[in-house]
């Protein structure tokens, strides 16, 4: 378990969860249009998921792929009742550290553009790949893992 103090809510857990536990934050905050049974992803068996906890109620999800070094996050959500409390922030770092834990060596997402300055301060990096799909526009962005120093 993660877990950290956020004064506005209390203490916010971070944990690994299955990835059907994912899908109706990814529905109610990203695709509010769409159905919760289109919520699931061909590779979700296949990824790494993490929940944001407060008082046992799940109020922020994150989904991790790894292939070979290379690490991608998708579908970071906070519910709209939670959002702006560092909740987001939180689940990338813990994100971050798993895939730094595996030998990662780049982490990277296809960032809504609407959501790249939350990223930015994050310390990702444009790619200038942009792209669109199901009518969002897309960059995508990418933070290069350091390594520990050996001491």
């Amino acid at each position: 378990m993660y877990g950290f103090f956020n004064s506005t809510i209390a203490v916010i857990s971070i944990e690994q969860i299955r990835p059907e536990l994912t899908w109706r934050l990814r529905q109610e905050v990203l695709y509010p249009a769409q159905k919760l049974y289109e919520m699931e992803l061909e590779e979700d068996q296949e990824g790494v998921h993490f929940g944001a906890f407060t008082d046992d109620k799940l109020v922020g999800i994150i989904s991790l792929f790894q292939t070979d070094k290379s690490f991608q996050f998708r579908k970071l959500a906070v519910s709209s009742d939670y959002q702006k409390m560092g909740i987001g922030n939180a689940l990338l770092q813990r994100v971050e550290e798993f895939a730094k834990s595996e030998n990662g060596t780049v982490i990277w997402c296809n960032a809504r553009v609407s959501a790249i300055g939350f990223y930015m301060k994050a310390g990702y990096a444009h790619t200038g790949k942009l792209f669109s799909k199901n009518g969002f526009d897309y960059e995508i962005l990418e933070k290069k893992i350091k390594k520990q120093s050996a001491n």
